[in-house]
C-alpha cells in the first residue's frame, strides 16, 4: 500500500512540476529564446530526485565550445542525469519522436532527430547539429546506438560521427571538441548494485516500459556515478573510426572503474 501511495505522489507531484515549467518552455521554443535551454535542467532535476535518483559527477564538463558529450546508453534515465547536471541538447534516432510521454518531452527539449537510413535528411540534420554547437549548445550522442544492459559499453559506431566530421568546417577554428562520459548505475539503497539489481537501472529494449518504471519507483534509491574523460579535438580530415575507438576505450575503462567502487584513474 505505501509503495503505491507513493507512486501516487510521484506521478502527481511531477505532473505539477511539468505543469508550472510548460509554459515557460513553451514561450522559450516559440520565440528562441535562451530561456528554453535552462527550463529542461530544472525538470530533470526536479524528475531525478522524486524518482530518488542520486548523481555523483566526477570530472567536469569541457568548457570549450564546440562541445560534444559521446555517452554510454543503458536507460532513459541517462538523459534525466545529464539534463540535470548541464544544459543540453540530446541527438535521437528519429523514431523517438512518436514514442508516447517521451516523444513529447523530448521534443519539449528541442531534441535533434535523426533518420538514420534516410541518407537525403542527413544534410539537413548534420547543418542543425552545427548551428546548434556553433550557438553554444552542449550536444549530447549516445553512440552506441541502443541501450546497453549497463554492465558494459556496446560496440561504438563510427558512422554516428559523422555529424560531428560534417560540422567541423561549420564552427569556430574548425574543430569540435569531443568528451566521452561514463554513466554507471552503482548502488541501490545505498549497497552495491550487483547483476541482480541492473535491470533497475539499465532499459534494454526487451523490457516492457510499464513495469521497468514501476521498478524504478519502488527501487526509491538509485545511485548513478557520472564521469567525464579527456576530451579528444576532432578536426578536418581525422579518422571517425580512430575518435570511435578512442572514445569506447575512455567510456569503457571508466565504466568498469565506478562498477567496481574504484577510481576511474
Amino acid at each position: 500500500m505505501i509503495t503505491w501511495l507513493r507512486i501516487g505522489f510521484v506521478v502527481v507531484s511531477l505532473a505539477a512540476v511539468t505543469l508550472v515549467l510548460l509554459p515557460l518552455q513553451v514561450v522559450g521554443l516559440a520565440f528562441d529564446l535562451r530561456l528554453r535551454r535552462y527550463v529542461p535542467r530544472y525538470w530533470h532535476r526536479a524528475a531525478c530526485r522524486l524518482l530518488g535518483i542520486r548523481i555523483h559527477v566526477h570530472g567536469k564538463p569541457e568548457p570549450r565550445r564546440p562541445l560534444m558529450l559521446a555517452a554510454n546508453h543503458a536507460s532513459w534515465k541517462d538523459i534525466l542525469v545529464l539534463g540535470a547536471i548541464a544544459d543540453v541538447a540530446f541527438i535521437a534516432k528519429s523514431e523517438v519522436a512518436d514514442w508516447p510521454i517521451f516523444g513529447l518531452l523530448a521534443k519539449l527539449q528541442k531534441t535533434i532527430f535523426v533518420a538514420r537510413e534516410q541518407k537525403r535528411q542527413a544534410g539537413r540534420q548534420v547543418n542543425e547539429i552545427a548551428e546548434r554547437m556553433k550557438a553554444g549548445e552542449v550536444v549530447v550522442l549516445f553512440p552506441e546506438g541502443t541501450t546497453s544492459d549497463g554492465n558494459r559499453v556496446l560496440e561504438i559506431k563510427s558512422s554516428l560521427f559523422g555529424a560531428a566530421a560534417a560540422a567541423v568546417p561549420q564552427v569556430p577554428g574548425n574543430v569540435v571538441h569531443v568528451q566521452p562520459v561514463a554513466i554507471a548505475y552503482t548502488r541501490v539503497h545505498g549497497m552495491a548494485m550487483g547483476r541482480y539489481h541492473r535491470p533497475i537501472a539499465a532499459w534494454p529494449g526487451d523490457i516492457e516500459l510499464v513495469p521497468h518504471l514501476i521498478g524504478v519507483l519502488k527501487a526509491q534509491a538509485i545511485d548513478v556515478d557520472i564521469s567525464f574523460g579527456q576530451t579528444i579535438e576532432f578536426r578536418a580530415g581525422d579518422n571517425r573510426k580512430l575518435l570511435s575507438a578512442a572514445v569506447a576505450a575512455q567510456i569503457r575503462r571508466m565504466l568498469l572503474a565506478r562498477l567496481r567502487g574504484r577510481e576511474a584513474g
